[in-house]
């Protein structure tokens, strides 16, 4: 049991480091290849690898009427806003900062899931929550702003969020967290596994149209062999294993937790970037790669944490006179 806890454990982290190195991996290409296309060809490829596998396990590959007009408005937000918007806010920014900003989302998912769904935020959780955000702000924004703010400093720092890449990165992030709520409504009579397939390959249609009507990019880029071994690692590993595991487990685990487990992926982008693209940390960033993993626990142990204090609580009532 214990093994398989761990094992369990494992593949829940799994898609969270697959897409920090696949932002590192997809980094150098959305300037050549543009953010359409190489949006295109991580969604593409990947969803129809996933309904490969899926037909190879005899899961049904079909997606129920009912949970159609879901599935619909799933694939242009989680398929086809989320990777433009990933793919275009590259373009400005470096792998490290592009995740800090998409994974500041399992606070909204947190906020949703407690309105849509009930799940619990105790108080454990909610420090656990602050204490991640904090994290990835140290983590990805740079020194010179993060003196801006804290010191009060009078000169004007070019804060444009979309001119510098951070704008698509937030709107990536509010449409990961909606997507990751819609996988439960898009889910209530279809295969999570088979919704995460069809939703790719509906969702690359748009952009595949956007990358067409561009005249001014060649349909397909002049890639050397290992451009195009980043994005097959970006699509099928990045891509089709970590969305194929991460639905999975979310149309079955309680969100909260496991989206709060997203905060590890800017810690495996960084590492990622470091080695790849020859990024370094700074002492800042490593203060919050320890509040990222700290607030990982926090809020993933914040029942069994909480509990124990509600209940010592509880029995010192019952001791006291009166």
């Amino acid at each position: 049991m214990a093994m398989f806890e761990k094992l369990n454990w494992l593949l829940m982290v799994l898609p969270f480091a697959l897409w920090g190195t696949a932002m590192a991996a997809m980094a150098p290409l959305v300037k050549s290849g543009g953010p359409e296309l190489v949006a295109t060809l991580r969604l593409l490829p990947a969803g129809i690898a996933i309904l490969l596998a899926a037909s190879s396990l005899k899961r049904p590959l079909g997606i129920s009427r009912i949970d159609m007009g879901w599935f619909l408005v799933f694939c242009l937000i989680d398929g086809s806003l989320f990777q433009f918007c990933l793919a275009r806010g590259l373009v400005s920014t470096g792998a490290g900062l592009g995740s800090v900003f998409i994974d500041s989302q399992p606070l909204i998912v947190a906020l949703l899931a407690r309105t849509l769904f009930g799940d619990p935020i105790n108080p454990i959780g909610w420090i656990g929550l602050t204490l991640g955000i904090g994290g990835i702000v140290c983590i990805g924004v740079s020194p010179e702003i993060l003196g801006h703010w804290f010191l009060m400093r009078n000169e004007v720092l070019d804060l444009r969020l979309f001119g510098q890449g951070q704008g698509w990165m937030l709107i990536a992030a509010l449409a990961m967290a909606l997507g990751t709520v819609l996988i439960r409504f898009t889910c209530q009579k279809s295969d999570p596994v088979a919704v995460t397939g069809w939703h790719m390959i509906v969702g690359s249609f748009p952009l595949a149209i956007a990358h067409s009507l561009d005249s001014g990019r060649p349909f397909l880029p002049d890639w050397s062999l290992t451009n195009w071994s980043l994005m097959a690692y970006s699509t099928f590993l990045g891509s089709a294993l970590a969305y194929g595991l991460f639905f999975w487990f979310a149309s079955r685990k309680e969100l909260t937790s496991f989206s709060t487990l997203a905060f590890l992926t800017p810690v495996f982008a960084l590492l990622s970037g470091g080695i790849w693209l020859g990024e370094r940390l700074n002492l800042i960033q490593w203060f919050g790669v320890f509040f990222v993993l700290l607030s990982v626990f926090l809020v993933s142990q914040r029942s069994r944490l909480w509990n124990p204090l509600n209940n010592s609580n509880n029995d010192l009532s019952k001791e006291l006179p009166g």
